[in-house]
């Protein structure tokens, strides 16, 4: 059963140098970042038609959009144990069957309540995908690729979330409203969800055409098959390579918990995994992904300007991720997220400052006037910018990279789970936060990027360059 697994990619892009077969095999994997990007962001052009519709309070909204960032947190914790147990190409197909079964049910949904069951599930999926895909990519990626490579994940994440942005703006625009009858009679905000099913398939058919990741093959005795998959990627250093990695895994045996832990409960890079994860999510960059149509219809836009300003900044995402992957491999990782951080601490305080100091409306809602909206936008979208060119792409990159083979599916399970956990506190609370004052939501945020910058200057260590066996 084992041969065909690893075989099975072995055809693909036979023609093709090795550094073109390693991108090709990279970009099936990141499919999994699009239907991650898209799945979360989804959500953004059906808020207002699930408060609408299913009539729900700023609690149960604030649930429904971050039941799938639960579901997340727990499907990355599962992943680990899949990838480690039956490989990284199996893990995806099962991961793209979740979607699948996730975005059929979500468009389907009669009320709040199963709408949120069937969001926990795709958050499963989601959650197994931010895993599985940084891991098989990091383990296939030679050094010198590995930064740009690993940035593939970021970028497929942008893309997709800029896709479902566009989806939802180009369906609601054709319906008239999310909330409005489209195709076969079906409110338009199902359509938005019905869309995730195609890419959903196409990430399954991926997965089997792929080959398995050569170091889970040595791990799993199986080295002739990993030399097969070898060759393909890193050519006649395929032999020296597999000694590589024998050498780092003769001694090991399956990881357990056990491994992670250190004398603070966990070993000290595995909390810093933990903690990178943490700020990428609470300096509130989801936000902008998952309600910024909300957000910008409550300080005066329409409901068309405000889906046609997401997208815009949907653009804006995809641009700086380019950026990053065009330098991570030559600026590094370190220099990069100093830099974001210093960058998101300047818009978050200047989004803070606009909104805290703006007038209310009767319904509480900032009322920008003059430069104000202008300044607002123009800071939102620079915020982007600076996340988009370092904490984005960044995070990914070091999460494949930074843990020891032993434990890298393991640690890096742990460390997205508390990324989807930060994701869902921030998610669930803006809602009342926003109630409560956008200048106090955007004031929070911004101490979370000064305090990400001094965890960078005191924790991150640099790793380009490096082999994974020097981990």
């Amino acid at each position: 059963m084992g041969e065909p697994v690893a075989q099975r990619g072995v055809g693909l892009g036979e023609a093709h140098t090795p550094t073109t077969r390693v991108a090709l095999l990279a970009s099936v994997a990141a499919l999994g970042g699009f239907l991650f990007g898209f799945d979360t962001a989804v959500i953004n052009g059906a808020v207002g038609a699930l408060e609408t519709v299913f009539t729900a309070r700023a609690t149960t909204v604030g649930l429904a959009v971050s039941s799938a960032l639960l579901g997340a947190a727990a499907g990355a914790v599962l992943a680990g144990r899949l990838a480690d147990r039956h490989g990284r190409t199996r893990t995806m197909l099962i991961t793209s069957v979740l979607f699948v079964v996730s975005a059929a049910g979500s468009g389907a949904a009669v009320s709040s309540w199963d709408f949120s069951a069937w969001r926990l599930l795709g958050g499963v999926a989601i959650g197994a995908a931010s895993v599985v895909a940084p891991a098989y990519i990091a383990e296939i990626a030679p050094a010198h690729l590995r930064g740009r490579l690993g940035s593939l994940q970021q970028l497929a994440i942008v893309i997709g979330i800029f896709a479902a942005l566009l989806n939802d703006y180009a369906i609601a625009t054709a319906a008239g409203s999310a909330a409005s009858p489209f195709w076969l009679g079906a409110a338009a905000f199902r359509w938005m969800f019905w869309s995730a099913i195609p890419p959903a398939l196409l990430y399954g058919i991926g997965a089997l055409v792929i080959p398995e990741s050569p170091r889970y093959l040595v791990a799993r005795g199986r080295a002739d098959e990993a030399l097969v998959v070898l060759r393909g990627l890193v050519g006649s250093a395929a032999r020296a390579k597999l000694l590589d990695i024998q050498r780092t895994l003769s001694s090991e045996r399956r990881p357990r918990l056990a491994d992670l832990r250190g004398r603070r409960g966990l070993l000290p890079i595995v909390w810093i995994g933990v903690a990178l994860s943490m700020f990428q999510q609470l300096v509130g960059i989801n936000v902008i992904f998952y309600y910024s149509t909300v957000l910008w219809q409550a300080v005066g836009f329409s409901e068309r300007s405000s889906l046609t300003i997401t997208v815009i900044t949907g653009v804006t995402n995809i641009v700086t991720t380019l950026v990053a992957i065009a330098t991570v491999d030559r600026v590094g990782r370190r220099p990069l997220l100093i830099a974001g951080s210093i960058g998101m601490a300047l818009t978050l305080g200047a989004m803070a400052t606009v909104f805290g100091t703006a007038g209310v409306d009767a319904a509480g809602n900032p009322v920008l006037r003059g430069a104000e909206g202008p300044v607002a936008l123009l800071a939102a979208n620079l915020y982007v910018f600076c996340f988009g060119a370092s904490w984005g792409p960044v995070t990914w990159v070091l999460l494949g990279e930074m843990f020891n083979n032993r434990i890298r599916a393991l640690a890096l399970s742990i460390a997205a789970a508390a990324q989807w956990l930060a994701n869902f506190l921030v998610s669930a609370t803006f809602p009342a936060l926003k109630q409560a004052g956008l200048g106090t939501a955007y004031g929070l945020y911004t101490i979370a990027a000064v305090a990400s910058l001094a965890f960078v200057v005191a924790f991150i260590p640099e790793t380009k360059g490096k082999e994974l066996e020097e981990m």
